[in-house]
């Protein structure tokens, strides 16, 4: 029977220290576009056109509600988060359009439905209470990371032997992984591995910072972890 496995580093833990989790782990991901469309008028004339910057300043005050107000986070956590926003050329002159782009992670395919719907509506109706239009573009990325709970009930003494038994029970990650797509076909074990001398845990940069920084002596237990859980595996099989 075949498996998948995979790891990924974390400036969280301290050096060689393996986390892991059954069931869902890592978060899904969608890319997030809205395109909102007024009427370009002089900046001291408003009224004589429709403000597509107000318009998405409300919008994105709005979607502050989809997680807080319009999604049950009792099971998990959700996030929606806009990262880029652009429009106008001018300090004098109201646009025509802006544009904005975020990101949102949900764990469960039925939540991120959900999201994405609670979403759309709570920009197109925010933007024609404006007068406003806006069209609302959702590209779901990846799926929840969710590892198998048996094997990796099964695979935790393998774990916990290459880490020597410096293992932790990982927190739900918000961030996502294309990990997602091996798992949904074969049962799948997705485990975190800290990279961070220990005096520096809670001070090092996080990942994918421009100051994030790996301690190499981490990744032989990387090396360690991945091939006996293969060669472990394969010899449970067998039995």
């Amino acid at each position: 029977m075949a498996l998948a496995t995979h790891s990924h580093v974390t400036s969280a833990a301290p050096t060689g220290v393996i986390g892991y989790r059954g069931g869902p782990i890592m978060a899904a991901s969608g890319d997030l576009r809205i395109r909102v469309r007024g009427e370009q008028t002089h900046g001291a004339q408003p009224w004589s056109g429709v403000d597509p910057i107000v318009a998405s300043a409300q919008i994105i005050n709005g979607l502050q509600t989809v997680v807080s107000r319009q999604t049950n986070i009792m099971p998990a956590p959700a996030v929606v988060s806009i990262g880029t926003i652009e429009g106008g050329a001018r300090h004098n002159i109201i646009p025509d359009s802006v544009e904005m782009t975020g990101t949102i992670r949900t764990f469960g395919d039925e939540v991120q439905q959900q999201v994405n719907a609670d979403i759309t509506r709570t920009a197109e109706q925010m933007a024609r209470a404006s007068g406003a239009e806006a069209k609302v573009s959702i590209v779901d990325n990846y799926a929840t990371t969710v590892n198998d709970t048996s094997l990796t009930g099964q695979m935790l003494p393998t774990l916990k032997q290459a880490a020597q038994g410096q293992v932790f029970p990982s927190p739900l990650v918000t961030a996502s992984e294309d990990f997602s797509f091996y798992a949904q076909q074969v049962p799948g074990l997705f485990f975190f591995l800290g990279v961070t001398p220990a005096e520096k845990v809670g001070r090092a940069a996080p990942n994918h910072s421009p100051e994030f920084m790996v301690d190499d002596a981490a990744l032989l237990i990387e090396i360690k972890a991945l091939s006996a859980l293969v060669t472990d595996y394969q010899a449970q099989a067998v039995e």
